[in-house]
């Protein structure tokens, strides 16, 4: 008995808690099986040798092997770079050590197998797997990042062997400091470490633990190269399209990488060795998903600047078209887009025409981004809403821009309208031909189908005016600026202005535009009709000596917007000439007269005082306040109100021009006086506060709108006193009826909405359960 123990202490170490191997023929171990047998313990020793061998693992290869792990304290190590080497040797050291065991216990397994086919049983014991659990079940705190450093190293290595064999040898050789390996170039170690890593990846899969140990960090190691990859190439560079080089980057680089580490180092595939192969074609699988979903992700973080510098920014757009193809980023987009809007262009610090332009600008970009407009839609609601709700200047901002001489987005699609409309005309056919194409709107869609599907397609323009939904309100805002424009320069250029109107034709109807046709031919009938007058004898024959020169601007009172309500009498001498000169029209058209408006036009005075001349041109009302000062010095400013037939408040306002030009000072409240030449020196130290305001001569077309709104209070009355409540789409439904006799009285739901909510907040109607209805006294 004593003798076989010792045979089986010779041949197993192991069972006498030694890490060893002795080498034992067939002779031997035959020899140590008779001697078991007949003892009837042979099938007990196996089982034995099984549990010391799991014992070894456990109790002293799993803990040795990561004894350095925790020993080692590598918070201590300040330089980043000696920390990762350091690292790296410590896996590289632990990994060989880990191996060498591994051999000698597998040797002693195949001993172990030996005697176990002996007994004719067949043995339950997988060491390769007791070997793996036994390992990964003691992981330290510390290993991923130790495992990230050795594969951080070998990767950063790996690139810089490729970049060298791109880059020159004289370019190599000034630079003084290896990428890599980051040491001298005369004591590169790249080349050691590049075999060193081939050696532990090559040990890591004979053990059958390079996807247990490294799967995980390997993923997260590359991806973070991607992502990093893609910030240092394409952040912040729009003009350039990139999904073609981080593709040839991904398959040139990472994924040779990674199949050397797979194929034991070598980065040519043996086709009969289709398990790697396949391996390798699924991780290039999902890593390209992963580039295309960050580079997409890294677009749609800079949407904003992209569509600032939109269409330099078309290639970023034009890949990110690409990666949306293979990837739902829909909802991320929508929302990203949203928010950006929202913090950077939509709040007071931005001005109303920014916004617009920023409007013009996304839809643009997003145009190019997806042809249907669906994402244009949902992403743009925002903007749209905040211009209708919180921007007061939207329609003037917008007309403006249209019809100003210096260039801008909309001036230019204004100029494309013939063009737009034959694209829209050739779209609309291609759609009848390719309707086999034809595929449903996503779920996001917003759902109004008609409307919608038509405004998707709209031209620019046509999106902007579907803010409101009424083209009626830019019409009169451009009926406005037209008046303006004509009445501030009698000198107008008609070419230009004809043009734009024949544009706008185009873009809103002739119908509705057919008020500033007869606005532009009143303009040229007026100066025939001024100089026939002028140099009429009825006119000429009881004209005083050196009595004002008169000219006047004759429109047609229908056609013109409203002109402001303001009352104001002008001198005696100034109202002989007007009333002479209506007589004279009168003579000559007949059956019509003339209905001046004295605040309206513009005054070529010349003031002399105290031996100084001033040449100026001002308003009639600022005229007609100079004329009385030069027969009263002094004025009192409740009675000149009286005799200017002006309110105080607007005639102090006024009175503040000849103020700040030194003329008027005030001396006590509400007295002013006409200065004289040593007044004129103190008088800018003593006006202070005075704050000139424009004029506008021209209601707004939000006021006039309200007044035609107004007009249907009264139907509304009627309606809700006979019918008791109504809804408002039925609202909108009658009122449309009587809306439909004349053109420039239409409106939108929304429209009457805000009015009757207005109503509401005046308390003279009460909205409850969907319906509208009178308050109850």
């Amino acid at each position: 008995m004593e003798g076989s123990w010792n045979k089986l202490k010779f041949c197993f170490p192991i069972i006498s808690h030694k890490l060893e191997y002795n080498e034992t023929n067939r002779e031997k171990l035959d020899e140590l099986c008779k001697e078991l047998i007949s003892l009837n313990v042979l099938d007990e020793i196996t089982q034995m040798l099984c549990l010391e061998i799991q014992n070894t693992l456990l109790k002293q290869i799993v803990p040795e092997f990561w004894k350095p792990f925790f020993e080692n304290n590598l918070e201590s190590q300040s330089n980043n770079k000696a920390k990762q080497k350091c690292e790296f040797q410590i896996f590289r050291n632990a990994i060989t050590q880990l191996f060498r065991r591994y051999q000698l216990l597998n040797r002693i397994m195949v001993q172990v197998k030996y005697l176990e086919s002996k007994t004719g049983k067949k043995l339950i014991y997988n060491f390769d797997e007791v070997f793996k659990s036994s390992l990964l079940s003691q992981l330290p705190d510390s290993f991923t990042n130790i495992v990230h450093a050795f594969y951080y190293v070998s990767f950063k290595v790996f690139i810089n062997t490729k970049a060298d064999n791109d880059d020159d040898e004289e370019f190599m050789e000034e630079r003084e400091e290896c990428l890599g390996c980051e040491m001298l170039q005369l004591k590169c170690q790249c080349q050691e470490l590049v075999n060193a890593f081939g050696e532990i990846n090559l040990c890591l899969t004979k053990m059958g633990l390079l996807d247990r140990i490294s799967g995980y960090t390997l993923t997260h190691l590359i991806q973070n190269e991607i992502y990093n990859h893609i910030q240092k190439t394409c952040k912040g560079n729009f003009d350039t399209q990139h999904l073609k080089n981080l593709e040839k980057w991904l398959d040139t680089i990472v994924l040779e990488w990674l199949t050397r580490i797979y194929n034991n180092g070598s980065s040519k595939l043996d086709p009969t060795n289709t398990k790697i192969r396949e391996s390798i074609n699924c991780f290039q699988m999902k890593l390209k998903y992963f580039l295309y979903e960050k580079y997409a992700n890294s677009i749609i973080d800079q949407f904003f600047n992209i569509i600032i510098e939109f269409p330099e920014s078309q290639p970023a757009i034009d890949d990110l078209k690409l990666c949306m193809e293979k990837l739902d980023l829909r909802a991320h987009l929508v929302e990203t887009l949203k928010t950006s809007l929202k913090t950077r262009l939509l709040h007071q610090g931005v001005d109303t025409c920014d916004i617009i332009t920023g409007y013009v600008a996304t839809i643009k970009t997003m145009r190019h981004l997806e042809k249907s407009g669906i994402l244009l839609q949902t992403c743009t609601e925002p903007v749209k809403e905040y211009l209708r709700k919180c921007r007061q200047d939207t329609v003037r901002c917008v007309v403006t821009s249209l019809i100003e001489e210096t260039p801008s987005d909309l001036a230019e699609e204004l100029a494309r309208s013939e063009a737009i409309k034959a694209e829209e005309n050739e779209r609309n056919k291609d759609e009848m031909n390719n309707w086999q194409e034809w595929s449903p709107d996503p779920v996001d869609a917003i759902t109004d189908s008609e409307k919608h599907s038509r405004n998707r397609k709209s031209d620019i323009i046509s999106m902007i005016v579907d803010i409101y939904g009424s083209k009626e309100l830019f019409v009169n805002e451009y009926r406005n600026l037209l008046a303006e424009r004509l009445l501030i320069n009698l000198d107008f250029n008609p070419e230009k202005e004809i043009r734009n109107l024949e544009l706008l034709k185009l873009r809103f109807g002739e119908n509705l535009l057919h008020s500033c046709e007869v606005m532009l031919r009143d303009i040229s009938d007026s100066k025939r009709i001024n100089a026939h007058i002028l140099e009429s004898e009825t006119f000429t024959s009881t004209a005083e000596k050196d009595e004002p020169s008169v000219s006047a601007l004759i429109v047609s009172s229908q056609f013109w917007p409203t002109f402001k309500k303001e009352t104001m009498e002008l001198p005696d001498e100034m109202n002989k000439i007007f009333e002479r000169y209506k007589k004279s029209y009168e003579e000559y058209k007949g059956n019509r007269t003339l209905c001046w408006s004295a605040l309206n036009g513009k005054v070529n005075i010349e003031i002399e005082i105290n031996d100084k001349k001033l040449d100026l041109t001002v308003t009639p009302a600022q005229a007609t306040i100079i004329w009385h000062f030069q027969n009263q010095k002094e004025w009192q400013l409740d009675s000149l109100s009286t005799v200017i037939n002006m309110p105080p408040s607007v005639l102090r306002r006024r009175i503040g021009f000849w103020q700040l030009q030194g003329l008027i000072r005030e001396t006590k409240e509400n007295l002013f006086v006409l200065c004289d030449e040593k007044q004129q020196d103190c008088e800018m130290e003593t006006q202070v506060n005075v704050v000139l305001d424009e004029e506008e001569t021209m209601v707004s077309a939000n006021d006039q709108r309200e007044e035609e709104l107004q007009v249907f209070w009264s139907y509304i009355l009627g309606m809700l006193t006979n019918l008791d409540s109504m809804p408002l789409e039925r609202i909108h439904q009658m009122l449309k009826l009587f809306a439909s006799q004349g053109p420039g009285f239409e409106f939108s739901q929304d429209e009457l909405k805000s009015f009757l909510q207005r109503k509401v907040r005046e308390h003279k109607l009460v909205y409850a359960l969907g319906v509208y209805q009178l308050p109850k006294n």
